[in-house]
C-alpha cells in the first residue's frame, strides 16, 4: 500500500506526466475535445429523457431513439433547440436525425452543425411537449467505444463537461437538470450499467436487453451507460442502499478489494451531509480519460486506477462526495465549478481526516497549499470564480480544486466545524436536484453562522491570489515578552485574515493576530525565550508564509 502522500500526489495534484493531467478525480489521458460550453435556451425545461440505444459488436454506429419531455416557459419560444454532433457531408463520425415526431405526426425539424432545431406549429407558456426523436451514427467523442487494457470491447460514456451532445441529443448545460432513462440494447455477453436503479434486464438469444431509469434530475454531465464484460460484487448496503462494484474479470481479486472500500465512505458523508440522493452507488472500472468521473449513482473509474496496488481511498472518497455536490447540487454555471471540485476535494481530505487522524488532514491541506502556490506563479491574473474561459475544460486547474478546498478550509475556520457541518447539510437540502451559485452558497453560510462573510468570499472568490506574510520575532527580555511582527509584502491589497503563532516545541503557547491591513504587532507573555516561533503551526491559513527571529 502507498504511502498517503504518494497517493495524494497521484490524484489529488495537478500534476504533468507523461502528457497525462492529474487533477483531483478528473484526469485528462487524452486532450478533451475543445468546444465552447454550450448554453441552455431560455424558455424551456426539459423535464426527462427517455433514450433507447442499440449497441453492435460489428460496427461503432449506434441507434437511438430519444424521447424529450419539456415544459415550455415562454410564448415567445418559436423552436426548440437541442445539442447533437452532426455528420459532415459524407460520412464520419457524427449523428443523423432521421426524424423527429410529436403524438404519432412528423414535426418539422433541422439539423446542421451542432444543433437540432425542431419547430412544431405552435408552442405556448405552460405547455408540456414530448418529441421522439430517431437518429444514428457513430460517436466522435461522449460515448467511448474500443477495447480495454485486456483487449476486450467496452462502450463508456464520458460526457464531462459537454460531451453529451456527441451521443445523445440533450441541453448540454449543467443547468437544465431532467429525469433520465437509459433502454440498452447489446450483444449478450456485455452487462450493461447505467444511472439509477435497474428496471429490467433480459435476454432474447444472443441480445440482452437493459433498462436502468433515475428518477433524480440529472445534469447532462453525469448522464451515462457503460457496457463491458464486467464482474459485479455487492461490496455492502447503507441504509438500504447497495454499494456495488462492477470491474473487468481480469481484476476480479484485487478490483474488488479496491472498490470495497466505498461503504466506510457513503457512510461517513451520509452521517455528515444528508441522505445519499440516489437508488445505488456503483464504482465501475472504467476507460474514462479522468482518473475518476463522477457519474450520478454510477461512478467511472480509469481502468488503470483500479486493482493498481495504490491506496484508492482519496480517489474514491472524492468521487462518492461528488454525488452530493456536483451531481445533486450542481454549480449555476461553469465558473461556479469550485462548488463541485472545490467540495469534493475538501470532503476528501475532511474523510481522512476521519479515518487517520488531524496529521493527515495537514499533510493533504500543506501539499495542496504548495500547489495553489505553484499555480498561482503561473496564471496570476486567475481568480477562484474565474468568467474568462472560452472552453470548460480551460477550468480543470489547480483553482477549483486545491484553492477551492483551501476556501472551504478556511470558512470551516471561520465558523466553526460545527457551524460548518450545519452549513453544508443545509445548502445541500436547501439547494437539493437544483443548481447553485457561489452568492448562493454565501448565503447559506450566512444565515446558519448569523456572520457577514462578505469580505471571505469577495477576497477568496473574486480575487486573484494570496497572502504573503513575512514573519520576525524578538525576545524581550526585560519584559519577559515575545514580541512578533507580520507583514504583508505582496504586491496587491493586502487580505484580511486571523494569523497563529506559536511559541516553543509541542505543546507550545499560542497567540493569534488578525491581519487588517499590511502589517500587525502582538507582545505575548514568555518566561524565557521559546526554542522556536512556528507562523500557521495548524495549517489553517492559504498563504506564502516565513518567520525568522530579528536579533
Amino acid at each position: 500500500m502507498a504511502s498517503f502522500d504518494s497517493f495524494f500526489w497521484r490524484w489529488a495534484l495537478l500534476i504533468v506526466v507523461g502528457g497525462s493531467v492529474l487533477l483531483g478525480g478528473h484526469r485528462a489521458c487524452a486532450q478533451p475535445t475543445p468546444g465552447p460550453a454550450a448554453q441552455p435556451q431560455p424558455g424551456i425545461d426539459v423535464q426527462n429523457y427517455d433514450f433507447a440505444l442499440t449497441l453492435s459488436d460489428t460496427t461503432d454506429r449506434i441507434e437511438g431513439t430519444a424521447t424529450v419531455r419539456l415544459r415550455v416557459e415562454a410564448d415567445t419560444l418559436t423552436a426548440v433547440r437541442l445539442d447533437l454532433v452532426g455528420r459532415a457531408t459524407g460520412g464520419g463520425t457524427g449523428m443523423r436525425v432521421q426524424s423527429v415526431v410529436e403524438d404519432g405526426e412528423a414535426v418539422p425539424h433541422r439539423h446542421a452543425g451542432d444543433l437540432l432545431r425542431i419547430d412544431p406549429p405552435t408552442l405556448a407558456a405552460g405547455e408540456t411537449r414530448t418529441f421522439r426523436i430517431e437518429y444514428a451514427g457513430v460517436p466522435a467523442d461522449g460515448l467511448i467505444i474500443g477495447t480495454n487494457q485486456y483487449g476486450a470491447r467496452t462502450f463508456f460514456g464520458d460526457n464531462w463537461p459537454n460531451r453529451a451532445r456527441h451521443w445523445l441529443p440533450v441541453v448540454d448545460h449543467l443547468s437544465d437538470k431532467a429525469t433520465v432513462s437509459f433502454r440498452v440494447t447489446a450483444p449478450a455477453p456485455y452487462e450493461v450499467v447505467g444511472n439509477g436503479a435497474l428496471v429490467a434486464d433480459s435476454m432474447a438469444g444472443d441480445v440482452r436487453h437493459t433498462h436502468w431509469r433515475s428518477d433524480v434530475p440529472l445534469p447532462p454531465k453525469v448522464m451515462v451507460i457503460g457496457a463491458a464484460d464486467f464482474a459485479v460484487d455487492t461490496a455492502g448496503t447503507v441504509d438500504g442502499v447497495p454499494v456495488q462494484s462492477w470491474v473487468y474479470p481480469e481484476d476480479r481479486g484485487p478490483g474488488f478489494e479496491d472498490l470495497g472500500q466505498a461503504p466506510p465512505i457513503l457512510r461517513f458523508f451520509e452521517d455528515k451531509l444528508g441522505p445519499y440522493p440516489y437508488e445505488k452507488l456503483a464504482n465501475v472500472q472504467s476507460t474514462t480519460r479522468y482518473g475518476g468521473m463522477e457519474n450520478a449513482a454510477a461512478i467511472f473509474y480509469s481502468e488503470t486506477a483500479v486493482a493498481d496496488g495504490e491506496d484508492d481511498t482519496p480517489l474514491l472518497a472524492h468521487e462518492i462526495a461528488h454525488q452530493w455536490y456536483g451531481n445533486t447540487v450542481t454549480e449555476a454555471d461553469w465558473p461556479h465549478l469550485w462548488l463541485s471540485e472545490g467540495f469534493a476535494t475538501y470532503l476528501t481530505g475532511l474523510y481522512l481526516e476521519h479515518a487517520r487522524g488531524e496529521a493527515a488532514l495537514r499533510r493533504y491541506m500543506t501539499n495542496a497549499r504548495r500547489q495553489v502556490v505553484q499555480f498561482y506563479e503561473q496564471n496570476p491574473d486567475e481568480p477562484l470564480v474565474d468568467t474568462t474561459y472560452s472552453d470548460p475544460n480551460e477550468l480543470l486547474n489547480t483553482n477549483p480544486y486545491q484553492k477551492g478546498g483551501w476556501v472551504l478550509h478556511m470558512l470551516r475556520r471561520a465558523v466553526g466545524t460545527e457551524t460548518f457541518w450545519a452549513g453544508l447539510r443545509a445548502y445541500y437540502e436547501r439547494y437539493r436536484n437544483g443548481n447553485a451559485s457561489t452568492r448562493d452558497f454565501r448565503a447559506v453560510m450566512e444565515d446558519v453562522s448569523g456572520q457577514d462573510l462578505e469580505t471571505f468570499f469577495d477576497q477568496w472568490t473574486r480575487r486573484p491570489g494570496h497572502p504573503v506574510i513575512e514573519g520576525t520575532w524578538r525576545y524581550d527580555d526585560t519584559a519577559s515578552e515575545c514580541v512578533v511582527t507580520l507583514r504583508q509584502t505582496q504586491d496587491a491589497p493586502p487580505f484580511e485574515a486571523p494569523v497563529q503563532v506559536a511559541f516553543g516545541e509541542s505543546p507550545s503557547r499560542t497567540t493569534t493576530l488578525f491581519m487588517r491591513g499590511r502589517e500587525a504587532q502582538s507582545r505575548v507573555d514568555c518566561p524565557g525565550a521559546p526554542s522556536s516561533v512556528t507562523i500557521d503551526p495548524n495549517t489553517d491559513l492559504l498563504a506564502e508564509l516565513s518567520m525568522r527571529r530579528a536579533d
